[in-house]
């Protein structure tokens, strides 16, 4: 039990703690942002992002995986609080949780295997372009400042990490001690000048556990640009411009709707759409933190934790949410590894929101956006630019349309979705070309050998059709399928045509070969063998 609990949330301690206090700082405006986008009050949006994120953090099966309210889902709610208002929305969340935990129980995050690398590949680097497209209204239309502070915030994040591999890591102490100083010194200079003296003191006391202490870049860009910003009075757009911040705890809610057929017909539709998308996305986060950690998750746990915390969000007031990758990039890429890191960070935000909310609201947009952009250059996978005059063209066609889809259509599981049709049927048409028909005339020229080598389904079917001579009038034909596998009923049919054909030919048709399983489905669907084969044919 102990050693369980220590290698699922104690084994990373520092790091996840310090990766979740860069998350809360970064989940606050994003929160603030997809309740807008909903037409909800900030607080449901804030609400949602913590009882998801603390919830998951015990229940789901990807530690290190940040989840909470996220702008696919805040989409899809729209039209429903327009038409019916929060409490039916509410009532959406509580049915897509059950949906989701249906979903775990059925193994449907086992479904993730069939997903090819090429559409991953697409779903990142969409996600990247969406990230960074998303910071451009907070750069469009401002002052010099915010320039220059977004670009001193990318200086901080890129530069930190370098000058601390060739310093030391506990290089990003002072500029953390000097953010708190001049936040401090905004308020009250004497107070500025004694947290800075102490924090400077503290540091060359512990200088040796100093130079053990690697701080996130991002935290310290936060803190030290909104120290500048507060100390200088610089007017620009703060995270309290995004909205009001809840000044209370959650409390229990029940949706104040009418438990009736006519309710679930108006949220079904919406609650099943937030589910699977929202699955869709979580898996699709998962199998890129297990790439980044190289550790495995289990999926169709993941799938119920995620059910779970979106009946808990319901319950507490918050809206729907799922898998944030954005987050997850910034959480890993902060040092985050275990569910510790989302556990402080949901708890953090509601923390901060509630009792910090006028430092916390005092937070410069341009460090958050700085942030984001850093997320978003490290979420795109530039190795598949240089790739692709390396890959196949099928390979980089599904992972550009699932760009493309996503970027243009803003919703990931519509990218998502026409990348896996487009690769099945890029695979479906690939192995329809691995199919070889052989003959051979036996020298007494009353005999012909059909040799069929390859898979014969939906695809090759046709091939395999077109590869026998049905006018030749010969007395015997034997078909070889040692060497092939029939998949489905297509191919089943297209063997009881040809063997029927022949037979109308008069010749006679012998069929040797037939793997178990092949001969199973024959046998099944068939119907060359059975009585009235003709007329069994064209009902087939």
């Amino acid at each position: 039990m102990l050693q369980t609990l220590k290698q699922t949330w104690f084994f990373n301690i520092r790091g996840d703690l310090l990766a979740g206090i860069v998350v809360a700082l970064a989940l606050i405006p994003e929160a603030i942002a997809f309740s807008i986008i909903a037409g909800v009050d900030p607080k449901v949006g804030l609400y949602a992002s913590f009882c998801i994120a603390v919830v998951i953090a015990f229940v789901g099966g990807r530690p290190g995986m940040i989840s909470a309210a996220t702008g696919a889902m805040a989409l899809l709610m729209v039209t429903l609080v327009k038409n019916h208002g929060l409490e039916y929305l509410l009532a959406a969340t509580l049915l897509c949780g059950v949906l989701q935990i249906g979903a775990g129980y059925l193994r449907l995050g086992s479904l993730m295997r069939f997903v090819s690398r090429s559409v991953v590949t697409g779903f990142v680097n969409a996600l990247a372009i969406l990230i960074f497209m998303a910071q451009l209204p907070e750069l469009t239309g401002v002052t010099w400042p915010v320039y220059a502070m977004t670009a001193a915030g990318l200086a901080l994040i890129y530069g930190l990490p370098w000058l601390g591999g060739k310093v030391f890591p506990g290089i990003g102490v002072p500029f953390l001690v000097l953010g708190f100083a001049l936040i401090a010194g905004s308020i009250e200079p004497r107070v500025g000048f004694m947290v800075g003296g102490i924090g400077m003191a503290l540091f060359v006391v512990l200088a040796r556990w100093s130079r053990n202490l690697v701080l996130p870049s991002p935290l310290i860009c936060i803190v030290l640009l909104t120290g500048v910003s507060m100390l200088l009075g610089l007017d620009i757009r703060t995270v309290s411009d995004m909205g009001e911040l809840p000044d209370t705890l959650p409390i229990f809610l029940w949706p104040e709707v009418p438990l009736t057929f006519e309710t679930l017909a108006i949220i079904f539709p919406y609650a099943a759409a937030l589910a699977v998308v929202g699955l869709l996305e979580s898996m699709m986060t998962a199998t890129i933190v297990d790439d980044l950690t190289d550790t495995p998750s289990d999926k169709n746990r993941e799938c119920k934790g995620q059910g779970v915390a979106n009946i808990a969000s319901g319950l507490m007031g918050g809206m729907a949410g799922c898998a944030m990758i954005g987050q997850s990039i910034i959480n890993v890429k902060s040092g985050g590894r275990g569910r510790l890191s989302a556990l402080t960070a949901g708890v953090l935000l509601l923390l901060m929101v509630v009792f910090l909310s006028d430092w916390v609201g005092q937070i410069p947009m341009a460090a958050l956006v700085a942030v984001m952009i850093m997320v978003s250059i490290g979420t795109f996978s530039w190795d598949s630019l240089r790739n692709l005059r390396k890959y196949p063209l099928s390979t980089n066609i599904v992972m550009l349309v699932t760009v493309v889809v996503v970027v243009f259509t803003h919703n990931l599981a519509y990218g998502v979705l026409a990348g896996v049709l487009l690769a099945a049927l890029f695979f479906a048409n690939k192995i329809g070309h691995y199919l070889r028909i052989d003959s051979q005339l036996e020298a007494d020229g009353n005999l012909r050998r059909y040799q069929v080598v390859g898979q014969v389904f939906f695809s090759s079917a046709e091939k395999f059709v077109g590869g026998f001579d049905f006018r030749e009038g010969i007395a015997q034909v034997v078909i070889d399928l040692s060497r092939a596998h029939f998949w489905d009923i297509t191919a089943v049919a297209a063997l009881d045509k040809v063997v029927i054909k022949l037979r109308r030919e008069g010749t006679e048709v012998e069929v040797l070969g037939l793997n178990e399983a092949s001969a199973t489905i024959v046998d099944r669907f068939g119907v060359h063998d059975k009585e009235n084969a003709t007329d069994l044919l064209s009902g087939h």
